[in-house]
């Protein structure tokens, strides 16, 4: 009955892509297509009457029959292969895995069943690749990510376990979303620039970029993104490799800060071989000071800058660190430049290791400020007498300059209060008629003694407000001329045998907005200053101009000048000059002046040849600010 119709029965059993084989309901195999020979190597006739088991590997055997039974009594449509995994078993005996769909049906009151079998090796194959693949892909500490770039924003489609520990984000929230949300609000890297335009031409790239974990902690991540293209040469994924470099990130900018402390440091840091003695580094500050470039420097060695007559004398010095004896070295030394000129150093040296090379490391600092420090203070306690020394505390200081200013006030008052009694004494002498010349000359030197007594008295009240800031400026508009014509007539008084004061021209109609009184008190104590420092016979010469801004007095002198080596400290509260130290003087008019000047604004500054005179130049704020 089975063979009836067979012509129509066998065309649609060749048409059919999967092996076809029909059974009957004892397992008989009754009719196959050319699919069932090409996968199992039977001919036709090879099939037909035998039993199924022929096509099953022997441990099936058993399980197949208690099967077939349970699906034939079922009646119904069945797929096996799909979750558990079954085999087939070839002609040459070749085990292979299949799935296989049974189809019961029914024909003349006969029950078949037929089985379409699909040879799933290749599938089964690509399966294990897979899952070889994605096991490796879990396993690796490196996190990948793969995103899909045919669909809008390239989102996330895959990543592994070490990506996800990595970010600390849930599945969730990685999954169909864009890889920016790793750069939360810092989305304007430079390196984002590169990885975009790298995406956008489907190219592969390379960058480090700053990430933030779910929790905000910052991590560095160097992250190689590579393009997957299909044959018809569009991309369609990117698989990203993350590698946390946070660590190494640490290290790189903690070595580019310690290198940046080397190459900036004021200081010299030189390095040099322990065996050969030649320089293998030396940073900025050191080639600044020296002179010499790196290139000079790397074939020279430390005898070639300091004083050390040859290489015994200087091992002699340093080799008590090869000896372990002491960990640092501290010497003070000569450094010769390339120029020629030499300043004193003071080195801390000690041994390192570079790599398996031992070098050795030196600090060098300049104590030339030091060194002339101390030589100035040395010449300021001899020349001073128990001068302030910097070395005393604070109280220390102050109970000496107390001391200093009683012996100052003591001495100034002490020789004009002698030549007032002394004058005051003569005078009563000369009674004549005829010896009024000399009760002149007696009364102008009380005189002048009362207002020099007035002056001082006049600069220890202005200190001593300047200090406590009892000084309250009163700014008013007032012309120029006004303040010179009062300064110029005082002084007038003051001066020597045949000095001249030359007036300034074209200053009738310049004003100012300042202080008055305190301009005038700081005119005065330098005109005053010019004629007491000049000799007689000799021109004061006083100069004024006035811009929009800035008005500019210049007061000229012929007299003895200041030493060069004194004219740093002219401005220091009571100290003197050493070539006026026999002329009458406080050493505070200076002071005061220059802290009232920077208190309205203005500067002064002078210029000085000793034995030809001295310029003091004022500048002031036409209107000062309040």
């Amino acid at each position: 009955m089975f063979k009836q119709d067979q012509e129509i029965f066998n065309i649609l059993l060749e048409t059919v892509s999967e092996a076809v084989i029909i059974v009957d309901n004892h397992q008989k195999i009754m009719e196959v297509n050319i699919a069932a020979e090409d996968i199992f190597g039977y001919k036709k006739k090879e099939f037909i009457g035998k039993e199924l088991n022929l096509l099953m590997p022997s441990h099936y055997h058993d399980s197949l029959l208690e099967y077939f039974e349970k699906f034939i009594h079922r009646g119904k449509r069945r797929k096996m292969g799909a979750a558990t995994d079954i085999y087939g078993l070839k002609k040459d005996a070749t085990i292979f895995p299949i799935e296989v769909e049974l189809n019961p049906f029914s024909i003349y009151n006969k029950t078949y069943v037929m089985a379409l079998v699909k040879d799933v090796s290749e599938k089964k194959s690509i399966e294990k690749k897979l899952l070889l693949k994605s096991r490796a892909l879990e396993s690796v500490n490196n996190g990948i990510i793969i995103t899909d770039a045919l669909k809008k924003d390239n989102p996330v489609i895959y990543f592994n376990s070490a990506s996800q520990k990595l970010t600390g984000y849930p599945s969730e929230e990685i999954l169909n979303n864009n890889c920016r949300i790793l750069q939360g609000k810092d989305r304007n890297q430079i390196p984002l620039k590169k990885l975009r335009k790298a995406i956008k031409n489907g190219e592969s790239c390379q960058v480090t970029l700053r990430n933030y974990k779910k929790d905000g902690t910052l991590f560095w991540n160097d992250l190689y993104i590579m393009p997957i293209i299909n044959n018809e040469g569009v991309v369609t994924n990117f698989i990203g490799i993350q590698n946390d470099v946070t660590s190494r990130k640490k290290a790189e900018d903690e070595r580019q800060h310690l290198a940046t402390i080397f190459d900036e440091s004021l200081n010299e840091i030189h390095v040099f071989d322990a065996e050969t003695l030649n320089f293998i580094n030396v940073n900025f500050g050191a080639q600044k000071n020296l002179g010499y470039t790196m290139d000079e420097l790397i074939n020279m060695t430390p005898l070639d800058i300091t004083p050390y007559k040859d290489e015994f004398e200087f091992r002699e010095t340093i080799d008590v660190l090869f000896d372990k004896n002491v960990e640092k070295l501290e010497i003070e030394s000569i450094q010769r430049r390339k120029d020629g000129t030499k300043y004193p150093v003071e080195v801390h040296l000690q041994l390192s290791n570079l790599g398996e090379k031992k070098v050795f490391v030196a600090i060098l600092l300049d104590i030339t400020e030091r060194k002339n420090y101390t030589s100035k203070l040395e010449n300021k306690v001899e020349e001073r007498t128990e001068q302030l020394k910097m070395a005393l505390s604070k109280e220390k200081e102050l109970n000496e300059l107390k001391t200093k200013f009683l012996s100052l006030v003591s001495h100034e008052f002490k020789t004009p209060l002698s030549g007032i009694l002394t004058s005051s004494q003569l005078l009563s002498k000369y009674q004549l008629t005829e010896q009024q010349e000399k009760r002149d000359k007696h009364i102008k030197r009380i005189t002048d003694k009362v207002h020099f007594l007035d002056n001082i008295l006049n600069d220890f009240l202005s200190i001593e407000n300047l200090n406590t800031g009892k000084v309250n400026y009163r700014f008013i508009h007032f012309k120029i001329s006004k303040v010179v014509n009062e300064v110029v007539y005082n002084a007038n008084m003051l001066l020597k045998e045949g000095q001249q004061i030359n007036y300034p021209e074209n200053i009738d109609d310049l004003s100012l907005y300042q202080d008055e009184k305190i301009i005038q008190l700081i005119c005065s104590n330098l005109l005053h200053n010019a004629i007491k420092y000049s000799p007689e016979g000799t021109v004061i010469d006083l100069h004024i101009k006035q811009d929009d801004k800035f008005t500019t007095l210049t007061i000229k002198d012929e007299g003895m000048g200041i030493p060069e080596k004194d004219q740093k400290h002219i401005f220091e509260r009571y100290f003197r000059a050493e070539n006026v130290m026999n002329t009458q003087g406080t050493g505070i008019g200076l002071n005061i002046a220059k802290t009232h000047l920077e208190n309205l604004g203005g500067t002064i500054s002078f210029e000085s040849i000793e034995n030809k005179g001295t310029t003091f130049i004022i500048t002031l704020p036409n209107i000062v600010a309040q």
